[in-house]
């Protein structure tokens, strides 16, 4: 949605969690005689070859690695170990409509498969394990004034914009009350310039949104998983870094435009403090880059010991007129299906050719409404939703670490968010993306939702997200099998290893089975 927003301000001098995912500690759970037994005896049989969590055929050459910056590595991963060929030319579509059909995106396809084959635990329990929602929504959200069934104003409705500004106001912490007109609502964030600076690994729809809506270039910052000294940390974003990246995007002939950094962050759940982000928006200030900040995550800090600052809560912004902060209701109100999102900028500019392009993606005028009501209802949100949300998230989390740590999987110990990024680097028999995603492809087989590190553009293959916010149940089945798979991997790796030792009866797998089962 920026995309002519931006465009246009370029050519003019500026003017004077209802709920989250639950969590319940009494929660029923598959017993290990029945729902376990059948899942270990499924995962320790051959499926469609000899090798039985869908990786590879061993052979005694290791798999092609793939150079960890090359832009275009999960696309062409994807279609060589999908075994689907890459849709060809249409005549009936121009040269972008053809780029667009041919893409292929990692976590499109892996929710693609969640949706055709969802879990249901009396009806369909042996399925994909995703996270799910659970919704407490109040009754006046339901109503629908006729009046609200009719065009909606374009800019969003007065009502909404105010509300909005109100929240942001409240619990973003601003200094000063947030104008109502400097509110965007809208269906589609889309944040781009002519090239945009975004450190890796980050969450990898963005790709979508910016290259495909308007063929944007997306210049990444990568961040090394290895801490690189004092006061260092994993995938540790620095000013240095983005000056490095600056220097380099520069030399490549790029007009860099803007920068894009999440906080809370996903998928590593960092939260940035105060001093960082007021460095990161230094450097947007000295190199004339608008900073956009998407704050989606703000009130999912599970902690008690973490504060998330957002920009907004800033005395002063070194460049207001250059600073954007998008928030929507997806991720802390845990409604991702209403598509509700807003920017907020001082730029009167930007928001008034916003507001131009706004009969393409406006919300609603009933989904308005509701969002209207619950954004209000500041005792439900304070009083019931927020304190119940993070109890959820605290046990959800503590749970998924125990046993992360059981299985001696390292994994970044972050507080928010719903994600933990997990290193199985240990599980990969080659380090690298191809076999990354064999991993993944295993995980998908056995009906577990799990991302893998290249679908976030991240420059080491071997790093995983896995969403950690569902059902007690849920979550036992799902870390069984995922643990299961890995064993298997683990084993089948050290077999691996013994090929080149053994006669061609033995394989791997036939090694291996008898110990399992």
């Amino acid at each position: 949605m920026f995309t002519g927003a931006l465009a246009a301000v370029r050519q003019t001098a500026p003017t004077a969690p209802p709920v989250a995912p639950t969590f319940s500690t009494d929660s029923t759970v598959p017993s290990a005689t029945s729902g376990h037994t059948a899942i270990l005896n499924a995962l320790s049989a051959p499926a469609t070859s000899s090798v039985p969590f869908g990786c590879p055929a061993p052979t005694t050459e290791p798999p092609p690695s793939i150079p960890a910056c090359c832009p275009t590595k999960p696309e062409s991963i994807l279609a060589t170990l999908s075994g689907a060929e890459t849709p060809g030319h249409s005549v009936y579509l121009s040269r972008r409509g053809n780029s667009i059909r041919q893409h292929q995106g990692i976590l499109q396809e892996g929710y693609t498969q969640y949706h055709a084959d969802k879990y249901q635990h009396t009806d369909n329990p042996n399925v994909s394990l995703q996270h799910c929602c659970c919704s407490m929504t109040q009754p006046d959200m339901l109503h629908i004034d006729p009046a609200l069934l009719q065009y909606p104003d374009w800019k969003g409705h007065r009502f909404l914009r105010e509300e909005v500004s109100r929240f942001l106001s409240h619990y973003c912490g601003s200094p000063r009350p947030l104008r109502a007109d400097n509110v965007y609502p809208d269906n589609v964030s889309v944040c781009v310039l002519d090239a945009i600076l975004i450190p890796t690994p980050f969450y990898g729809v963005i790709t979508e949104d910016v290259h495909l809506y308007s063929g944007v270039r997306l210049f990444h910052v990568h961040l090394d998983c290895e801490p690189s000294g004092s006061g260092s940390r994993p995938f540790h974003l620095t000013v240095d870094k983005l000056e490095e990246a600056m220097r380099k995007a520069i030399s490549e002939g790029l007009n860099v435009r803007a920068m894009v950094l999440v906080n809370p962050h996903n998928p590593l759940a960092d939260v940035y403090s105060p001093q960082e982000m007021t460095g990161f928006l230094e450097f947007a200030k000295r190199h004339k880059l608008h900073a956009i900040v998407d704050e989606v995550y703000m009130l999912t800090v599970f902690e008690d010991t973490v504060t998330f600052h957002s920009v907004l809560s800033m005395d002063s912004l070194p460049d207001p007129q250059r600073t954007h902060v998008m928030w929507g209701m997806s991720k802390d109100f845990a409604m991702a299906g209403v598509r509700v999102g807003t920017v907020y900028s001082d730029n009167r500019d930007l928001v008034e050719a916003l507001d131009k392009l706004g009969m393409f993606h406006g919300v609603p005028g009933p989904i308005q409404h509701q969002m209207a009501i619950l954004l209000q209802d500041k005792d439900w949100i304070n009083g019931k939703f927020l304190p119940e949300n993070r109890l959820r998230m605290q046990a959800a989390h503590r749970y998924m670490t125990g046993e992360l740590q059981s299985m001696g999987v390292p994994y970044l110990h972050r507080p928010a968010g719903f994600y933990i990024w997990a290193d199985l680097r240990k599980y990969l028999y080659e380090p690298s993306f191809v076999e990354e995603l064999s991993l993944w492809r295993c995980f998908l087989r056995h009906k577990v939702v799990l991302s893998c590190g290249q679908a976030f553009h991240c420059s080491t293959p071997g790093w995983f997200r896995i969403v950690f916010t569902d059902r007690q149940q849920h979550l036992t089945l799902g870390t069984f099998r995922c643990f299961s798979l890995l064993m298997i991997a683990g084993e089948e790796n050290r077999y691996r290893e013994m090929l080149i030792f053994l006669p061609p009866p033995f394989s791997p797998s036939s090694l291996f089975y008898p110990v399992f089962l």
